[in-house]
């Protein structure tokens, strides 16, 4: 079946966030007595909801956060955004090339950081009101609701869809969503083992460049 749309996770796939926000996140755990290296933190962290972090990391140093910790880190990761942020390589031009299909983003982060990033890379018309955010569903990744619901706004099947993703949360999403999964090792966040992390979960090819995945998506519209 010919893939009839692309739905594109946004944090370490358009947007080389991962290692910046990651960086910022473990100083933060650190500080709470919780010694976290960057490697650590996406190991753990990366492609979940701010819900899901605050419950893990209560859980591992056994005490509520701070009542400004989460401010604390929304504050300083933004700022590193507006003057750090670069695309993934290659994700400007897939974009460009493919952008006859139906496009979106279904991402786990905030609307505002999603906003905000999007503005940085000169996104924000491109995606225009198809950028979806966990907060948009009850259930965020690994379960399919923000995929479902992004199809569902596109008006494409499911099963039509293409999911790019750099996190095995996400993968597990879009595997369980019925759609075409494919993952991406392409941001600076990535470490030995991701591709066979991804893999595991699910997609159904995995890519170091944004360039295989437009082979792959060449010979399938």
């Amino acid at each position: 079946m010919d893939i009839a749309a692309v739905i594109y996770d946004f944090d370490g796939v358009i947007a080389d966030s991962e290692i910046l926000a990651n960086s910022i996140l473990a100083d933060h755990v650190t500080a709470l007595g919780l010694p976290t290296t960057v490697e650590q933190s996406v190991d753990l962290y990366t492609g979940r909801r701010w819900a899901e972090l605050v419950t893990m990391i209560e859980g591992k140093v056994d005490k509520p956060l701070p009542l400004h910790f989460a401010d604390d880190v929304k504050a300083a990761t933004l700022e590193r955004f507006r003057t750090e942020l670069q695309p993934v390589p290659g994700a400007l031009n897939f974009i460009q090339q493919f952008r006859f299909l139906p496009h979106c983003i279904a991402s786990s982060s905030a609307m505002d950081r999603l906003t905000l990033c999007l503005d940085v890379l000169d996104l924000s018309e491109e995606f225009a009101d198809r950028v979806f955010s966990a907060e948009d569903v009850e259930n965020g990744k690994p379960a399919p609701d923000l995929f479902l619901h992004a199809a569902d706004r596109l008006g494409v099947e499911p099963a039509r869809c293409l999911v790019v993703e750099d996190s095995v949360a996400g993968v597990k999403a879009g595997v369980a969503a019925d759609m075409i999964v494919v993952g991406l090792c392409a941001g600076a966040h990535i470490r030995p083992g991701h591709a066979e992390r991804l893999r595991d979960a699910g997609a159904i090819m995995v890519a170091e460049h944004w360039s295989d995945i437009a082979e792959f998506l060449g010979t399938r519209v």
